[in-house]
């Protein structure tokens, strides 16, 4: 069972990442700041909502360090989304459609994730 405070906290960056977005849309000379924002916040929403974010992180960085396959299927979804965070944070220029698109695509990954394990919408 989630406690409040991880709950409150999930959620609470999900509304941000969607917000970070929402403005990279409308101010694209600041936007890939934005969206590197954005995709933090996303992530950190969805360790929120799994437990420990500090816990989860220990437990990505040690199976992405690994060579072998990983069976574990929730396991292999938080690495590709690390990888896909990573990936977003190398482009100093995220910017442009592409990176907008991937952005968008974790967001709403992440709101699938937090929304199923808090059992609460979050509205735009």
């Amino acid at each position: 069972m989630m406690d409040d405070h991880r709950r409150d906290w999930a959620l609470r960056y999900l509304r941000e990442a969607k917000a970070e977005l929402e403005a990279a849309r409308k101010m694209p000379y600041i936007a890939p700041s934005l969206l590197l924002e954005a995709i933090r916040k996303a992530r950190n929403a969805i360790y929120y909502s799994m437990g420990e974010p500090a816990f989860i992180e220990n437990i990505i960085k040690e199976t992405t360090e690994k060579t072998q396959m990983i069976s574990d299927p929730l396991l292999r979804c938080l690495t590709g989304i690390e990888e896909t965070v990573q990936q977003l944070l190398q482009l100093r220029e995220a910017n442009g459609e592409r990176a907008m698109k991937q952005a968008d695509n974790l967001i709403q990954l992440a709101s699938d994730i937090v929304e199923t394990l808090t059992g609460e919408k979050v509205t735009d």
